[in-house]
């Protein structure tokens, strides 16, 4: 099964500078460890030390929230497309 992953300019440094990579996984926790796999120490960047996503990024499953879906248990499928947004702020 294969995921597009579109990833920010800030963790490319993670990924040999590609905006886009194709990885594997059944759920989000799964990729996420794919990722990590291909791209070493970049799951630190995304995740807590409990394997959650940290508060101030936001993963999307085909421009859904999954927050508001089953969280890192939210099921993938071929083809299906997660992109790494970081939460912006200001004032």
């Amino acid at each position: 099964m294969s995921v597009k992953v579109l990833v920010p300019t800030a963790l490319q440094k993670f990924t040999n500078n590609q905006a886009t990579l194709e990885c594997s996984g059944a759920s989000i926790g799964e990729l996420l460890n794919s990722l990590e796999q291909a791209c070493p120490g970049i799951k630190e960047r995304l995740c807590d030390e409990k394997g959650q996503p940290r508060r101030f990024l936001n993963l999307y499953v085909n421009s859904e929230d999954i927050r508001f879906l089953e969280g890192t248990d939210t099921p993938l499928k071929d083809g299906d497309e997660v992109s790494i947004v970081p939460a912006v702020a200001g004032g």
